[in-house]
């Protein structure tokens, strides 16, 4: 079971259009940060959109249990991280947070299911993709 203890971390600011008219980052754009993540994870195990979008599967959010914290304002430096934390046939199941510098503005569990491009019914991770990400 993959369960890994190094979090994967990648860096960005808050930028005008992610703030609302106060300047406090809009509760939407956490998720965008935490997608980025995510795709940046898989495309540093070798596994970009491309290698995912030549193959016969993708991937979609099943489910997604988010708890705001504190709130980031614009020109923020933070962090999103992402890390597989619990996976199954079909499923692979993120704890992901944003960070500015140590504190924890936001975290969530997010569950990712691999389905058939065709029919978008569940379909089993390959096993070399889940090698790859224990890695």
């Amino acid at each position: 079971m993959i369960n890994s203890t190094t979090e994967f971390r990648w860096p960005l600011r808050v930028y005008i259009e992610d703030t609302d008219a106060g300047g406090i980052v809009f509760y939407v754009n956490y998720l965008k940060y935490m997608e980025r993540a995510r795709t940046e994870f898989m495309r540093a195990h070798g596994y970009g959109k491309a290698a995912i979008f030549s193959s016969e599967l993708m991937f979609v959010v099943r489910s997604v249990n988010v708890e705001y914290r504190v709130p980031a304002r614009l020109d923020d430096e933070l962090i999103a991280t992402a890390r597989i934390v619990e996976h199954r046939a079909a499923q692979l199941t993120f704890e992901q947070r944003i960070l500015r510098d140590a504190e924890i503005v936001c975290a969530a569990r997010v569950d990712i299911v691999s389905v058939d491009k065709q029919t978008l019914k569940p379909r089993r991770i390959p096993e070399e993709l889940l090698i790859s990400l224990q890695k």
